[in-house]
């Protein structure tokens, strides 16, 4: 397995909030981001990364579950599932989670990974992140075994 450490800088494209009736201060919130990876490791550095999350928030705290796909220059592509605690810290949410690969393509053909991440809003619409893990390609596992 490979070690994997970096950041992510990206900007809400849409966002959507609904108010649960069910107690003061419940929404259920619905985003997708978008923004480009910064990461030592080549197979990472420079990917556009997308992800889509729903939090389900209690004044501000709660969780947030989701989608996310990196798209290399190549077309190469990776995705997983992520999950993690939201915080709100003067008005703007962070999120502490674990991440898992799920599925790629080209290179990342099956692909085994995880690890974890911390995201944290600089404004109502942009949001910074770093992350680390690990990650196995198909081909090195081939190799290996």
């Amino acid at each position: 397995m490979a070690n994997l450490s970096g950041s992510f800088t990206g900007h809400i494209r849409s966002q959507s909030a609904l108010a649960v009736p069910d107690q003061p201060g419940h929404d259920v919130v619905l985003a997708e981001v978008a923004g480009t990876q910064k990461s030592a490791d080549p197979n990472w550095n420079n990917a556009s990364l997308t992800y889509v999350a729903t939090s389900d928030l209690v004044d501000g705290k709660g969780t947030q579950h989701g989608y996310f796909v990196n798209v290399r220059a190549d077309g190469d592509r990776d995705w997983g599932t992520f999950e993690g605690k939201v915080s709100t810290v003067n008005g703007l949410l962070t999120v502490e989670g674990t991440y898992q690969e799920t599925g790629g393509t080209g290179k990342f053909k099956g692909i085994t990974g995880k690890g974890t991440f911390k995201t944290r809003m600089t404004s109502p619409r942009d949001v910074e992140a770093t992350y680390q893990g690990t990650y196995q390609l198909a081909a090195a596992k081939a190799q290996a075994g």
